[in-house]
């Protein structure tokens, strides 16, 4: 059953909301609960994973250009909407990937109607952290990156999704291992390729 959106955050609240953390068993068991329609597991879900939601948020918010409008607390609230009509989360790391995901179609959504309301266009731009690119010094335009990311999940979709999951969830090596069931070593040979990959596409010949 779809999970039902979250009560609003009021602006300038932060993770001290939340209670005591749950460990990752007892979040799996409320994730369920959650998604199966009871509405008190949804409300201590939310309560449960809004601060680390909320770092999630600001990681991928700095690495922004200067004078973006997006909030953390807004992020995580339209994220955790997106995420409410298809709940079916297997685990904390599937919950966390997804809501990454989700942030990550947020940002690009933003930046298209920021680009569209700008006479002759503009462009916004992000950092990428753990890909070295030439132009990363004056950030790169954040659909491009999208764009970037979309072609690589077309041809390799396991090493596209450890991408979201390392750049986007901020999650370590080992965790994204955990999360898509590959070994630490084949994850770090697969973010070797897929930083080379990105790297290439990204560079100063890639960019628009």
């Amino acid at each position: 059953m779809p999970l039902t959106g979250p009560t609003c955050v009021k602006s300038g609240q932060t993770g001290s909301r939340a209670g005591k953390p749950l460990n990752h068993g007892d979040l799996t068991l409320l994730l369920k609960a959650a998604c199966s329609g009871d509405r008190e597991a949804y409300a201590r879900l939310y309560e449960a994973v809004y601060a680390e939601l909320r770092k999630v948020a600001g990681a991928n918010l700095r690495r922004e250009a200067p004078g973006h409008t997006l909030q953390p607390t807004a992020l995580v609230n339209e994220a955790y909407l997106r995420l409410a009509p298809t709940c079916s989360f297997e685990n904390r790391r599937h919950f966390f990937a997804a809501a990454a995901e989700a942030m990550r179609r947020i940002l690009v959504d933003h930046a298209r109607k920021r680009r569209s309301g700008k006479r002759g266009g503009g462009l916004e731009r992000v950092t990428l952290s753990g890909v070295e690119v030439a132009s990363q010094d004056r950030g790169l335009d954040v659909i491009a990156v999208d764009a970037a990311l979309t072609e690589l999940a077309a041809a390799k979709p396991r090493l596209a999704e450890l991408v979201n999951l390392r750049c986007f969830a901020g999650m370590s090596i080992e965790e994204a291992a955990g999360a898509l069931e590959i070994s630490p070593a084949t994850a770090k040979r697969d973010w070797a390729f897929a930083r080379a990959w990105l790297a290439e596409r990204l560079g100063e010949g890639g960019m628009p």
